[in-house]
């Protein structure tokens, strides 16, 4: 029984890092698909709701000091959630996307190969001078290449 009289599936997105077919990474703002009104805690009101197919191995919270780090690859995917502060990601195509509360990132650039320049994966940090609480929900599905917003 539905508690509510919404009718449109609300906005809801995420910056994914991929790479593609030659290891170069790319940042992608892809929107969930396919949410569904539906009762989640009961008795509370319907909400919208999209499960994942993805199978959870860690969780992690990570406080980055103001700062860069060195160009890396996210060691498995993994789903990133900033708390509090405000970070960014570089991509090797030199797209730079800067995340704060709210918002959300999936990092998959496990197949990321090394440049000309030596970039591999992608470069982050922190934006401001208050370090970034980030939370971290790696999965044990395989990275994919070539898979921009394909994660649901």
């Amino acid at each position: 029984m539905s508690h509510t009289t919404e009718t449109h599936s609300p906005d809801a997105g995420y910056w994914h890092l991929w790479s593609d077919a030659d290891g170069i990474t790319h940042q992608t703002h892809c929107r969930f698909q396919h949410l569904e009104l539906k009762t989640f805690a009961p008795p509370a009101k319907d909400l919208w709701t999209k499960r994942l197919a993805a199978d959870p191995e860690d969780i992690t919270i990570l406080v980055l000091q103001p700062g860069t780090l060195n160009w890396h690859r996210n060691p498995q995917p993994q789903w990133i959630v900033p708390l509090s502060g405000t970070w960014f990601v570089e991509s090797m195509d030199g797209t730079r996307v800067e995340m704060g509360p709210g918002q959300l990132s999936f990092g998959e650039d496990q197949l990321a190969k090394s440049d000309a320049n030596g970039r591999e994966g992608h470069l982050s940090g922190v934006v401001g001078n208050e370090p970034c609480v980030l939370m971290v929900i790696q999965i044990k599905d395989p990275p994919r290449v070539g898979a921009a917003c394909k994660v649901d």
